[in-house]
C-alpha cells in the first residue's frame, strides 16, 4: 500500500485512519501488507524493531539518498518511512500557512518511486500480489507500473487497486509534469492522466488500475454524476464494474470506551454512567459551566477540517437559530481561517455555551466523542466519514447530512422508527440543518427515547473486518486481471 498519511503516525483526515487500521484487518485475514509513506518532520519512528537501508533513488532527472525506515510490526506486517529531508522535512504534510508546496508533484513521485523501489527490490515478505494506491498522492505508482512496466518488472506484474478517498483532491499539475516525472507521453491521453490540458495523478491512478475503490457505496453512486463528480465522473462511468463503493470500517479497539486510555471514565452499553463524567471532564476541558444545569442540556461537538466541504457555512447560516437551543457547544479543528475566525467570534459572543480548540488533537477528539451527547456532521459531500462512527460507538447521537457515507450509516429517528441511531436531514441549507437540530434537542429531553438510541448505535458492528473481506475481493480480481495481461 501506498498512502501520504497513516495513523498514528500523519494524519489530516480519514484517509490516515483508514490505511492504519485496513492492514490490521487483512493481516487477521491472514496476508501480509507493506504500507509506504513520507517520512514527515512530524513522524517520529520508534527506536526498537526498525531496519533502515539506504539506497539511491533517480525520479526523472533528480537523484536522492533515500533512508528506507522500516518497522516490523508484526510478522506480516510493516510500515516502510521513506526520509527524504528535502522534500518531507517540512512543517506541514501538504503545504503550510494554508497553502500548498509548489513542488508537491515531485514529493509525490519521489514517495511512488521509492514504494516501487522498495517493493521490487527490498521487499521481505517476497513477491508482490498487488500494488494498492491510496488517493492522488499514490497515483503516479500505477501510472508507472502500466505505461513503463520495463523499470520495476516484478510489480508490473502484479495486479493494481487503487482507492478515492475523496475525488475533490484531485493532484493536478501542468502538463510539463509528465516527462519531468519520467512518464512517457502516452500517459497523457483521456485515457490516462491527461486532464483539461493538465495531467492529474489521481486521473492516472484511476485509468491505471484494474479496480477502482471508494469508501462507500452511496459515494461511488454520487460520483458518476456532476456535481460530486467533479469532472471525474465520466472516468468513473467508463470503469463500469470496476468502480466498487466499500463502506469504510473503524478500528474497534482504538475507538472503544469500554477501554479508551484517552478518557478519563470508561462505560460501555450495559452501563452508562461514565459517560457523564466524561460530559463533565469535556465541559472543564473548554472552560464551560459544569454545573447541574450545563449537565442536564445536551453537549453537541464537533470534530472536523474546518473547510467549506464539512458543512461550516451551514452552520454560518444557521447560527442564530442554533445559538437559541438550549444546547451547549464545543468545536475542535482547523482548516480556513475565515472558518476559525468565525468559530472564534461565536465563542466570544457566547462564552458560557461555546468552547473552540482551533487545531487537531487526538486525546480531545475522544474526549468529544465521549463526552458529547450529539455529534454534528452537516457535511455538504462526505466519501465515507468516520465521525459518525466513532460516536455510534461511544453513545454520542449523530447529526448528519444525508449524503456520501453518512447516508449509509445513519437511520434517522421518526415515532416509529425501529432501527434509528440518529438524525439526518436531505437538503444543504441552514434552515434544514437548524430544524434537525431542533428535532435532537428537544428528543435528548425524553431520556428513555434517547438511551434507546444511544444503545442502538453502540450495538452497531461498523469494524474493519467486513469491509475487509470486501477488499480482498477487489484484490482477487485485480490478480485475475494481472494475469489476463500476462502478469502475477
Amino acid at each position: 500500500m501506498i498512502a501520504s498519511e497513516v495513523t498514528p503516525f500523519a494524519k489530516t483526515g480519514g484517509l490516515a485512519d483508514v490505511v492504519g487500521a485496513l492492514p490490521v484487518a487483512l493481516e487477521r485475514l491472514g496476508h501480509d501488507v507493506t504500507v509506504v509513506m513520507p517520512r514527515y518532520r512530524a513522524v517520529t519512528v520508534p527506536a526498537a524493531g526498525v531496519e533502515v537501508i539506504s539506497r539511491r533513488l533517480t525520479v526523472a532527472a533528480r537523484t536522492d539518498d533515500v533512508q528506507f525506515h522500516v518497522l516490523t510490526q508484526s510478522p506480516a506486517r510493516r510500515v516502510v518511512f521513506v526520509d527524504v529531508p528535502r522534500l518531507f522535512d517540512r512543517p506541514g504534510l501538504y503545504g503550510y500557512g494554508g497553502r500548498d508546496y509548489p513542488d508537491n508533484a515531485e514529493r509525490f513521485a519521489t514517495l511512488c518511486a521509492a514504494a516501487c523501489e522498495y517493493a521490487e527490490h527490498l521487499n521481505p515478505s517476497g513477491a508482490t500480489d498487488i500494488v494498492h494506491g491510496h488517493d492522488w498522492q499514490a497515483g503516479l505508482a500505477l501510472a508507472w507500473l502500466r505505461y513503463d512496466p520495463r523499470r520495476w518488472p516484478r510489480i508490473s506484474r502484479a495486479g493494481r487497486a487503487f482507492t478515492i478517498h475523496n475525488l475533490a483532491y484531485q493532484g493536478v499539475f501542468p502538463r510539463e509534469i509528465v516527462p519531468a516525472v519520467g512518464l512517457p507521453w502516452d500517459a497523457f491521453t483521456v485515457a490516462g492522466g491527461e486532464f483539461w490540458g493538465q495531467f492529474s495523478y489521481l486521473k492516472a491512478g484511476i485509468t491505471s488500475s484494474d479496480v477502482t475503490t471508494t469508501v462507500s457505496p452511496t459515494y461511488a453512486r454520487e460520483t458518476l454524476a456532476p456535481p460530486l463528480g467533479v469532472g471525474m465522473d465520466g472516468v468513473l462511468r467508463a470503469r463500469g464494474d470496476r468502480y466498487v463503493g466499500i463502506l469504510n470500517g473503524i478500528d474497534a479497539d482504538v475507538w472503544n470506551p469500554a477501554t479508551d486510555p484517552l478518557i478519563p471514565v470508561r462505560f460501555d452499553i450495559d452501563n452508562l454512567a461514565g459517560k457523564r463524567d466524561c460530559k463533565r471532564a469535556l465541559l472543564e476541558r473548554f472552560g464551560l459551566p459544569v454545573g447541574d444545569d450545563a449537565l442536564q442540556r445536551p453537549l453537541i461537538g464537533l470534530v472536523s477540517r474546518l473547510v467549506d466541504q464539512k458543512g461550516l457555512r451551514l452552520i454560518q447560516e444557521a447560527g442564530a437559530e442554533l445559538m437559541a437551543l438550549d444546547a451547549t457547544w464545543v468545536f475542535v479543528g482547523q482548516g480556513d481561517p475565515h472558518h476559525e475566525t468565525f468559530l472564534r467570534a461565536v465563542a466570544s459572543h457566547y462564552p458560557a455555551r461555546v468552547g473552540v480548540h482551533i487545531g487537531f488533537d487526538e486525546a480531545l477528539a475522544h474526549l468529544v466523542e465521549a463526552g458529547a451527547d450529539i455529534f454534528l456532521m452537516p457535511s455538504i459531500f462526505e466519501p465515507c466519514g468516520l465521525n459518525q462512527m466513532y460516536s455510534l460507538r461511544y453513545g454520542t447521537v449523530p447529526v448528519v447530512h444525508a449524503v456520501g457515507g453518512l447516508d449509509d450509516t445513519i437511520q434517522p429517528y421518526t415515532s416509529r422508527a425501529l432501527h434509528a441511531n440518529g438524525f439526518k436531514f436531505k437538503r444543504a441549507t441552514g434552515e434544514e440543518l437548524a430544524r434537525t437540530m431542533r428535532q435532537a434537542v428537544r428528543l435528548y429531553d425524553d431520556k428513555d427515547a434517547w438511551t434507546a438510541l444511544m444503545r442502538a448505535g453502540m450495538q452497531a458492528d461498523h469494524s474493519w473486518e467486513k469491509s475487509a473481506r470486501e477488499y480482498v475481493k477487489v484484490y482477487r480480481r485485480a490478480r485475475r486481471d494481472a494475469a489476463d495481461r500476462g502478469g502475477a
